[in-house]
């Protein structure tokens, strides 16, 4: 298949930044991933991950995390599961 489409979109410039480096970790380029994620939409007929508004609950708590209230600090993923009671 040819790739001789172009797409131009426009992004916050910190995003970019974040996104590309972590794509850079990945092994992939912009263009790789976008390709991905059309091949996905394409393979799906639709957005290849929910998209959803956050219920009530998930809202209070991501604005407490935010304002960096009631987070419980672990020290290994030993200690992650020994709080969570696995």
């Amino acid at each position: 298949m040819s790739r001789s489409a172009m797409i131009r979109a426009r992004t916050d410039e910190q995003l970019k930044v974040e996104v590309e480096n972590i794509l850079q970790k990945l092994g992939l380029t912009p263009s790789e991933a976008i390709n991905l994620f059309y091949a996905q939409i394409r393979l799906r007929r639709g957005i290849p991950f929910q998209i959803e508004l956050p219920n009530e609950e998930t809202s209070r708590i991501f604005k407490e995390t935010e304002a960096g209230e009631n987070l419980v600090e672990c020290s290994d993923a030993d200690d992650v599961f020994g709080k969570l009671g696995l």
